[in-house]
């Protein structure tokens, strides 16, 4: 017996304004239906397309003569993600267990985000991720900052995960909203789409104010990314939009010394260090 689910739309005045729920596809939707199960492979190739943003001119330090390390890329023909604006989205979501629509561009001159992508719900090591970033959001939300969950699965099954006891493999309540990308379309913008399995590389993106994206990393489907390095990148970030005539070395921590990007002035740092 056929039966249907109402749409319920947030109330929660948090980040995410009330809408009535559209269809969302930023780019057409891949020919053919999702299949009912789609398998994780042991061994993968996924192809990355890349995407072509507009260009925009280099960024200038305000308090420096200098030219600031803090630029957008530009590359020839083909624009990579890094340094150029975040593909924009607007998809349906689970948070707080209610369905609501999320818009990327909603959050321009507001937030830094967090963007991630998962392969499957109901699956091994994402629950690991997932709720990970959940304990440590008040953390991200300290530094002006929200986090975003995406994967190919629907707002339903996004629901069921959500209302799975931890313990039996699902998430409980989470702290930020899970994005439904049925379509496909915003992992292809992003190039973590595996063509050949329809599902996502785990890609995880650093989008600052100004909705340019700042940092990304790519990992194949059985590693997990650490919570702590993406805290630690975030950090660095801001601390190079807000100093931007320093630049942060490895593996830079807030309190620790930075560096000035300049033949003389860098002697400094490698001194003390």
């Amino acid at each position: 017996m056929a039966c249907s689910v109402p749409s319920i739309v947030s109330s929660n005045p948090r980040v995410f304004p009330s809408k009535t729920l559209t269809p969302t596809a930023s780019l057409p939707p891949a020919p053919g239906l999702l299949p009912k199960t789609l398998p994780v492979p042991k061994n993968f190739h996924g192809l990355r397309k890349s995407f072509h943003p507009r260009s925009a001119p280099m960024v200038s330090s305000p308090r420096s003569s200098r030219r600031s390390f803090v630029v957008n890329a530009v590359s020839g023909s083909e624009l990579p993600l890094v340094g150029n604006p975040a593909p924009d989205f607007e998809a349906e979501a689970v948070f707080d267990q209610e369905f609501i629509k999320v818009k990327l561009s909603d959050y321009i001159g507001k937030k830094y985000v967090i963007l991630f992508f998962y392969p499957l719900d109901f699956t091994f090591v994402c629950p690991t991720e997932i709720t990970a970033f959940s304990d440590r959001y008040s953390e991200f939300e300290k530094l002006n900052t929200e986090i975003l969950g995406v994967s190919i699965d629907s707002v339903f099954s996004h629901l069921a995960w959500v209302q799975t006891d931890r313990k039996s493999g699902g998430l409980g309540d989470l702290k930020y909203p899970l994005i439904s990308d049925v379509t496909k379309s915003i992992s292809k913008s992003y190039g973590v789409l595996i063509h050949d399995q329809g599902i996502a590389l785990r890609g995880l993106f650093i989008i600052d104010k100004e909705g340019v994206i700042q940092h990304s990393t790519i990992n194949n489907l059985a590693i997990g990314r650490s919570v702590d390095e993406t805290m630690r990148t975030l950090q660095a970030l801001q601390y190079v939009q807000e100093n931007p005539d320093e630049v942060c070395p490895a593996g830079w921590k807030p309190g620790e010394k930075s560096m000035k990007p300049d033949p003389k002035l860098s002697k400094e740092y490698f001194a003390a260090i």
